[in-house]
């Protein structure tokens, strides 16, 4: 089997594997259902895709389950006509059932974020097929989405951002057997790291980026943005420093063949993996504080908050963290408006005290 980086660039290698799962996943659907992908794929993102496919096959065999008329029909022997047999109350306890379900000897679970997320398929997939007049009815749009509660923003501390640069560098409070690792990863750890909290990056952009896509001589990397589009980050003296203390290491590494491109390492030799990096902030981050659930995205609403405190640009910080509206980034730093608000009203004295 070849690597990843074999042919073509990460992304276009990720990309034909996500057309790969997608077709493995359509050959359990029945055939109507590769008209809507092949209908959607100028503008839904091939991970969304597989996301919608998994989710269809999952309803569709709830219809199966609990539908006695339909029952008798193999799934992927279903036709288009079957969409019209399903009522608005087959959506409704779809919906019940997804809070909490078992297959195959695996459970699942949905919290309100996840059944808004089933909703969106159906509501795509039936769109498609009313607005094109192959079905005459659209039960999923009758059904209003999950009132979602606002989650907090877990984000790290200034001095815990510090805490936790320092013992990636030290390794302080790692076991024996990390510690034989940490010898060998801490000066790509620090750069990792670094980067991540330097420029609010998403560990997708991170694990794409290639040796020839760092520009020190603008301080600049570009990235692969969510949606496909291309962009440049800059950054500063400290993630300069982590990045130049790392390349100069990895200029002694020689990867394994299909990733000579690759920017950051593991310790196989092959382009690390977002996994990989999700375990290695979950790893650090622990050392620092066991109250906050630390991953790579807290680690970006970190360099997010930090950058909305200095400058009060909303504008500038949505389009560092590549937010496609502006109002994505207003609701995850209102908190912060707030805040300031709140102290503007204890700024003025209207009587001396």
């Amino acid at each position: 089997m070849k690597s990843i980086d074999t042919t073509g660039s990460y992304h276009e290698e990720l990309a034909k594997q996500n057309i790969l799962k997608l077709r493995e996943i359509l050959d359990t659907l029945p055939p109507f259902c590769g008209q809507f992908f092949r209908g959607t794929q100028d503008y839904i993102s091939s991970r969304t895709r597989i996301a919608y496919a998994y989710d269809i096959r999952v309803f569709l065999e709830y219809i199966h389950d609990t539908n006695p008329i339909l029952a008798k029909i193999p799934v992927k022997e279903y036709p288009l006509e079957v969409l019209d047999q399903i009522t608005r109350l087959d959506i409704e306890e779809y919906m019940q059932y997804c809070s909490y379900y078992v297959k195959d000897g695996k459970e699942y679970m949905n919290d309100e974020r996840g059944k808004m997320r089933k909703l969106a398929s159906l509501r795509s997939f039936y769109n498609y097929y009313f607005q094109k007049e192959l079905i005459k009815t659209n039960p999923p749009s009758l059904i209003p989405m999950p009132k979602l509660h606002e989650k907090e923003i877990i984000r790290l501390d200034a001095d815990e951002v510090a805490i936790l640069l320092d013992t990636v560098e030290s390794g302080e409070n790692l076991t024996k057997k990390q510690l034989e690792y940490h010898e060998k990863t801490k000066v790509r750890d620090v750069a990792l790291l670094t980067l991540l909290l330097g420029t609010g990056m998403r560990v997708s952009e991170c694990v794409g980026i290639d040796l020839q896509d760092v520009d020190f001589k603008n301080n600049g990397i570009k990235i692969l943005r969510k949606g496909g589009n291309e962009a440049v980050i800059y950054f500063g003296s400290e993630v300069e420093t982590a990045l130049l203390d790392y390349i100069e290491q990895r200029n002694f590494i020689t990867p394994e063949e299909g990733h000579e491109k690759a920017l950051f390492l593991s310790m196989q030799k092959k382009r690390i993996s977002v996994r990989a990096v999700e375990k290695l902030v979950k790893k650090y981050a622990g050392l620092v504080t066991n109250l906050k659930k630390i991953t790579p995205h807290k680690l970006r609403s970190t360099y997010g908050t930090a950058l909305y405190k200095e400058t009060e640009d909303i504008y500038l910080v949505a389009d560092v963290l590549g937010h496609s509206d502006v109002n994505t980034t207003r609701r995850h730093y209102a908190a912060q408006a707030d805040e300031r608000r709140r102290m503007a009203a204890k700024a003025v004295k209207l009587r001396e005290p």
